[in-house]
């Protein structure tokens, strides 16, 4: 049970680190007049809803399609993305 927490923590970890959610904390939390702690529960709390969300969806999918199946899908998916951000301007 401990290596899946870390493999999901290290996993959404370094997906979040620089993304652009992580960029629009940090512009709210650099504003002069934010309450800081709340920019990190307001943030805090949407991560968590988001990934609530994620968990939820994921249960579903997973009856009607094959854990390989979603990795494959996953896996182009992120591929095409990162290929994308390559290319894009």
């Amino acid at each position: 049970m401990l290596k899946s927490f870390a493999i999901v923590f290290f996993t959404v970890f370094l997906a979040e680190v620089g993304d652009k959610t992580q960029l629009a904390t940090l512009l709210f939390a650099a504003d002069k007049e934010s309450n800081k702690w709340l920019v990190f529960a307001a943030s805090s709390a949407a991560l968590v809803t988001a990934a609530g969300i994620g968990v939820l969806l994921g249960a579903q999918v997973e009856r009607f399609v094959s854990p390989a199946t979603l990795k494959l899908v996953a896996g182009i998916g992120f591929i095409l993305i990162g290929v994308w951000t390559i290319v894009s301007k």
